[in-house]
């Protein structure tokens, strides 16, 4: 007999370990006669080797799971194809802080070989955690097939790729802009920088201009915007958040529209403190509307100000070393007070010279947003260097086209437009990172400052003639290797069996917010490389927020621990809450409803126990096509129509329909109703009746729990096995390598289904109706049938005995008239009276109900106040209007559910 309940803590990694122990996590063997749909693939998303599972990780792995177990028992080859990144930055970070911690030296002092040696240390130790926690999940991964970004293999790929790309021209080495970390002395990605809303200033300077040139500035204007009144300046305004940055400027950019400075266009300013001369120039980027309308540019320390200076054709000058200290190694005419600096007292210095010597004209307080380092937490600085860069523009154009003519796909489909977007508008990639922990650049320099790349030193000392060759010291951006991993991992650059039998993938899953960074890259990299795109499919999941649709966060303290959840509850109801939960962009978790759906799990359990009670066993030769009774003809018919649509949402990629499917099945149709129209046929005396009801039970659950395992896995495992044993053998000892049920059209009854679905509705109606109008549970009712046709009289006769039973009724009867003391109800298409004479004080339950339909009013004219006020609307989270919105829904339904049970007391004759 089965425990009373299922306890996940010693099920879940007993099952995991037989379930690795069995192989099947790896791709059955090939066929002859498998052709390309007979294979299923999907990569892992790598994880940082540093990383913990957090919640989206829960949420991606648990659909990619879903994807593999159900291919798998589809018959498919699947592979699920594991591994993790080397997490250039962040990994590198965690290593020095151990060693500062331990008290040892640090990473500059230790020396590259000796720390990149710790580092590979600690990886050995402690990296690698989140392998662990992803099993905990329950992911059908072949482990054996495990990759490392940083691996011997991958890095073989990676230089090929390197040396290749460089040779078609488009890996190139340039001075750009780069986001850098002054506190890492690197490179980050845009993905690395974190956007801080901070409190901050304009500072609102006044460029002198050069020669005696003066102007006419407008200061007062008519109703129509005409200007009135005009001052003579001999300067021009310009406003900064960044003072510090006003010492590499090297011009003033106005709208070529802007009439106020139209005249100044080609004039020079002198730049204060420096005493540069800097050109006046006619730039869009200009805002007429904002500030002055004039604006400092610095190519060599802003994104937008360097395209001003490309196109204005000014000199870029860097005034910034790598620890965002002022330097004038660029600009000899930067004061040498100032040489050596911090920029954050060197903004002071100059912001207090300014206001010394009269050109600070205003400061205006302001909120603005300032970009941070996501691991250093320090400022980020746009900096003037030499890096190496991917021509992705031209690796673009194939990756477009692929999407545009539907070689790939994104589900949902309106994430293209983010794909397109950035592809459309991309800029140099920059691949270089000052770090020491990564894929070292394989390029080569001599005493000349000559470039060699090569896949090897030998390979570079010979195209150098033998000269002596000094590696470059920076590493490759790690999102560089992760383009390559869906080749990469399956052995490429040779020409492997699973390259041949898996590439391109089947689907990818992944988060919105890193498309650009990791998707569209793998696209160029696999179309360039490959010829062919790298998955066919693109899943995008979304973000999980609370339960009120705010994002999750340490500091907020509403952070969802999926291992903390496991350890409590189960790995299956996390799943199943992911899986249901996951339909909408922001998806709205709390720990409740997890334990609801724990209570899910329960149900089916139950279920099983019940069928244990009542001797619903397998029976040899048992075939469901030859079933008559009508409750089992009914549940063939849900269940295969169940199947269809479970199985068309998981093709789909829509996790939440096929777990809708599955509750509405389990939950409603088999625990809820079959059972409970099984319960007389198994009391009662027809032998016939018995068996086949017995039979059905058995075979309708073995193929509830194949339907059911790859959402959740450990309960349906555990249920499968435990149940091995009643009755006739099966031929599939394990439910992970069960066949995925196909029922055939024939299973399909229309007349069952009308018949049973018209029963439901009648007990349904009658319960509904008791409860409204307060009939204690225990009473016994008589319904009265008033004049019903005679279809509505056979299907009462027919199913009488369950109605009574279901509904609690004493009798049915039919009648001329309404009965005295008795409510008026539609029931089962045909009007009815229910008696209620000594059973339901009338004038209590009148009371009742009108002081809960006060209470709802109540709290709809309270809810209606707040939505109907324009600054709640304006100034509330959106997700507080949406809380409101479903608070107000709620009222008003149970508001009209009351009221129709207040109008059915006041009609009793």
């Amino acid at each position: 007999m089965l425990d009373k309940t299922f306890d996940p803590k010693s099920a879940e990694p007993r099952l995991y370990a037989m379930w690795e122990d069995s192989g099947l996590f790896a791709p059955r063997a090939a066929t002859a006669t498998d052709g390309a749909a007979d294979a299923y693939s999907i990569v892992i998303p790598p994880p940082n080797v540093t990383g913990s599972l957090h919640i989206g990780h829960a949420l991606n792995n648990t659909l990619q799971d879903i994807l593999a177990r159900y291919h798998r028992m589809q018959g498919k080859a699947v592979l699920w194809l594991p591994g993790t990144d080397h997490a250039g930055i962040a990994t590198q970070m965690v290593v020095e802080r151990q060693l500062a911690a331990a008290g040892n030296v640090g990473r500059r002092e230790m020396g590259r070989e000796a720390f990149v040696d710790k580092v590979w240390e600690w990886k050995a130790e402690s990296g690698g955690t989140i392998v662990g926690q992803l099993r905990r999940l329950g992911a059908s991964c072949d482990w054996s097939r495990e990759r490392f970004t940083l691996d011997e293999g991958l890095n073989a790929a990676v230089r090929k790729v390197f040396v290749q790309l460089h040779k078609d021209g488009l890996i190139y080495r340039d001075k750009r802009l780069v986001n850098w970390d002054p506190h890492f002395q690197t490179a980050i990605s845009d993905l690395e920088v974190e956007q801080k809303e901070v409190d901050g200033a304009y500072w609102h300077f006044a460029y002198p201009l050069a020669d005696g040139v003066t102007y006419e500035h407008p200061i007062a204007f008519d109703e129509d915007g005409k200007a009135t009144e005009y001052e003579t300046r001999d300067y021009i305004v310009v406003a900064t958040t960044r003072p510090e940055t006003m010492l590499g400027d090297t011009g003033v950019a106005v709208h070529p529209k802007d009439e106020r400075y139209a005249g100044l266009v080609g004039k020079v300013v002198t730049l204060p403190i420096v005493g540069r001369r800097i050109p006046i120039v006619a730039d869009e980027y200009a805002d007429p509307t904002k500030g002055s309308g004039a604006v400092k540019i610095t190519p060599a320390h802003d994104f937008n100000d360097f395209q001003v200076g490309k196109r204005a054709g000014l000199p870029s000058l860097n005034i910034l070393d790598a620890y965002a200290r002022v330097t004038a190694a660029d600009t000899p005419d930067v004061p040498a007070e100032y040489d050596g600096m911090d920029r954050f007292a060197a903004r002071k210095a100059i912001v207090a010279r300014a206001e010394e010597e009269g050109w600070l004209k205003e400061i205006e307080k302001t909120r603005h947003m300032v970009p941070h380092g996501d691991r250093s937490g320090v400022v980020i600085e746009p900096w003037l260097t030499d890096q190496w860069y991917v021509d992705a523009h031209t690796l673009a154009q194939p990756a477009i086209k692929a999407v545009e003519q539907g070689d790939t796909v994104f589900e949902p489909a309106s994430y293209s437009k983010i794909y397109f977007e950035w592809l459309r508008n991309i800029e140099p990639w920059c691949i270089s990172r000052q770090l020491w922990w990564g894929h070292r650049i394989p390029a080569w320099y001599d005493a000349d400052g000559n470039i060699y790349v090569a896949e090897t030193e030998e390979d570079a000392i010979a195209q150098a003639g033998g000269k002596p060759l000094t590696q470059d010291e920076d590493v490759l951006d790690t999102w560089f290797s992760s383009a390559l991993w869906p080749f990469s991992t399956m052995g490429w650059p040779e020409k492997t069996e699973d390259l041949k039998r898996f590439y391109p993938t089947s689907d990818l899953v992944t988060a919105a917010d890193i498309i650009f960074f990791w998707v569209a890259r793998m696209m160029m990299m696999g179309l360039h490389f490959m010829d062919e795109v790298p998955f066919k499919r693109v899943i995008i999941n979304g973000l999980v927020r609370d339960e009120k649709g705010q994002k999750m966060s340490k500091s907020k303290g509403n952070v969802i621990d999926p291992l903390g959840i496991i350890d409590e509850l189960g790995a299956d109801p996390l799943r199943f809450t992911m899986a249901i939960l996951s339909g909408t962009r922001d998806i709205k978790l709390s720990k409740q409803r997890i334990e609801g759906y724990r209570n899910f799990g329960t149900k089916l359990w139950n279920a099983a126990r019940f069928a244990q009670m009542n001797e619903a066993r397998r029976v040899e030769g048992f075939d469901p096509a030859n079933v008559q009774q009508t409750i089992n003809l009914w549940v063939r018919d849900e269940l295969t129509k169940a199947e269809r649509q479970i199985s068309s949402a998981i093709e789909a990629g829509r996790f939440d329909d096929a777990a809708s499917a599955l509750y509405r099945f389990v939950w409603n149709v088999f625990c809820d109703w079959y059972l409970e129209l099984a319960k007389p046929v198994f009391q009662g005396s027809d032998e016939a009746a018995k068996a086949e009801t017995r039979a059905m039970t058995a075979w309708t659950l073995d193929q509830t729990l194949k339907l059911m395992h790859p959402v959740t896995p450990f309960i349906t495992e555990e249920l499968w096995d435990k149940l091995a044993q009643e009755g006739a053998p099966r031929s599939e000892s394990t439910l992970i390598g069960a066949a995925w049920p196909v029922l055939p059209d024939s299973y399909l009854d229309m007349e069952a289904s009308a018949d049973i679905s018209w029963l439901i509705r009648t007990v349904s109606e009658i319960r509904s109706s008791r409860a409204e109008i307060g009939v204690p549970p225990g009473a016994k009712l008589t319904l009265a049938l008033y004049n019903p046709t005679a279809d509505i009289k056979a299907l009462f006769d027919k199913h009488g005995e369950l109605i009574q039973s279901l509904a609690r009724l004493e009798a049915i009867e039919q009648v001329g008239e309404q009965p005295p003391g008795s409510i008026t109800l539609l029931v089962g298409g045909a009007s009815a009276f229910m008696p209620l004479k000594g059973l339901v004080d009338l004038d209590a339950e009148r009371a009742r109900l009108t002081k809960e339909i006060a209470a709802f009013e109540s709290d709809i004219g309270h809810v209606n106040k707040k939505l109907g006020n324009p600054n709640f609307i304006a100034r509330a989270a959106p997700e507080v209007v949406e809380e409101q919105r479903e608070k107000l829904a709620e009222a008003e339904a149970g508001r009209a559910k009351q009221a129709a049970a207040l109008a059915r007391l006041d009609g009793v004759g």
